[in-house]
């Protein structure tokens, strides 16, 4: 085959960034190999602004708000499947799908305590014809019984059983995700549960909102199908004043039940970043999960962008030997922009930050911190901000059959006037 010019000069560059990495100790071409078998679980609500599938889909509420109205949203899962497939074709490797429960398949209303595995068939069979795991969340929002800003730490004990069994459910969901796939499914709870204002008691509902849990998670599950993952937030939308499920409620629940931690990049105060609890958490917990996002001011779930943060979470993983205890998901949505283009653009930075730790000489800057020469281990991490990543990130997405630099965005350009700019009004799933 005759290459183009532009390979050739990609691959030119590549040798030359090897060279450059290899005086200071980082073997490059090993950490394309590692980077590879490393998934990122994307999260299917960018592509329809968390509207998801129900006949009877309540409004965005709980916690939840989505701001723009650029067009060509997905409004049918085969739309959704479609606009998928097109961004994963623009990610080099292999990664995963983070699916919410309002997404199965309906054939007939079916309120949330009673969905199965059979919703989500068709998902699986896609998956695994995509050669994509699966991750799942129950979905405790947008709900008449989560109307009054409580779920699972109700004072009703009727609408906390509802709750309960929809939780219960989607551990079921999960589990059959991982066994057909071989693959465990990471099933995610996040609950909104708070007061806007100050409360009274803030006991009562952290007891019920544990015990609500300890049902839910009362059938054991077998781990090569299904891991647990309980997520903390700060404050939300409603719950400005208190959210019953804190960093330090969720902290202490996830260490006494073995459960995994999802750490959440926009659930904390703007001065908190998830990068310096990484190393902490890990020391109790035998794996976590991550929700990379960006919060503006608040958890406004921005697109990720190539941040200090981003490349400080990267790093935090690497340089802990934390890659096959960390499972990293993304968690955005931005209707303000281009649907698919908001995917790409994310995840190729999470994993171009990846590979960022990967290309880090860590064993020479743990001995240098070692040994007390922090001004080498200062000035060598400053001459990492000027090292060549970009040539071995073109070189990666090269080898991966993806498109290089800015050429993915011009595939988005022409799939939004050949696919997106067709759609218009809302399609009822049949």
């Amino acid at each position: 085959m005759i290459e183009s010019r532009d390979d050739s000069s990609i691959k030119k560059a590549f040798a030359l960034a090897k060279e450059r990495y290899a005086a200071i100790g980082v073997d490059v071409e090993r950490a394309q190999r590692v980077l590879k078998t490393i998934p990122v679980s994307m999260h299917c609500w960018q592509g329809d602004d968390v509207g998801g599938f129900e006949h009877d889909a309540e409004s965005l509420g709980g916690g939840i708000a989505v701001t723009g109205n650029y067009p060509g949203k997905a409004r049918s899962i085969d739309e959704l499947r479609l606009d998928l497939e097109k961004a994963y074709s623009l990610l080099p490797g292999k990664h995963r799908l983070n699916l919410h429960s309002i997404y199965g398949e309906f054939p007939r209303a079916t309120d949330r305590d009673e969905i199965g595995p059979e919703h989500f068939q068709g998902w699986i069979d896609w998956a695994r014809q995509q050669e994509l795991g699966l991750d799942f969340n129950p979905s405790f929002f947008s709900h008449e019984n989560a109307s009054e800003g409580f779920t699972l730490a109700h004072s009703d004990q009727r609408i906390r059983k509802f709750w309960i069994d929809h939780g219960i459910a989607s551990r079921e969901i999960g589990a059959a995700m991982g066994q057909a796939l071989d693959n465990p499914c990471v099933t995610n709870f996040w609950v909104p549960d708070g007061f806007k204002d100050v409360p009274a008691c803030r006991t009562g509902p952290r007891e019920r909102l544990a015990a609500s849990l300890d049902e839910i998670f009362a059938k054991t599950l077998d781990p090569k199908h299904n891991l647990d993952a309980v997520e903390c937030k700060l404050f939300g939308i409603g719950s400005e004043s208190y959210v019953v499920g804190s960093h330090e409620f969720y902290l202490g629940y996830a260490i006494s039940r073995n459960k995994m931690l999802c750490l959440d990049a926009g659930h904390f105060h703007p001065t908190e970043v998830i990068s310096d609890k990484i190393s902490s958490v890990m020391m109790y917990l035998p794996q976590i999960l991550l929700h990379v996002s960006r919060g503006v001011r608040w958890d406004s779930d921005h697109v990720i962008t190539y941040s200090d943060e981003l490349q400080a979470i990267a790093q935090e993983i690497v340089r802990g030997n934390y890659l096959d205890r960390v499972h990293i998901g993304l968690d955005f949505f931005d209707a303000s922009i281009n649907r698919v283009a908001a995917w790409v653009i994310g995840t190729r930075n999470m994993i171009k930050a990846i590979l960022a730790a990967m290309l880090e000489p860590t064993k020479k800057l743990k001995q240098l911190e070692n040994e007390g020469d922090f001004t080498s281990r200062l000035a060598l991490m400053e001459e990492l901000k000027s090292m060549p990543l970009g040539a071995v990130w073109d070189h990666y997405c090269l080898t991966s059959g993806v498109p290089v630099g800015m050429d993915w965005l011009e595939e988005v350009k022409q799939y939004e006037r050949a696919v997106l700019s067709n759609r218009s009004g809302r399609l009822a799933n049949v």
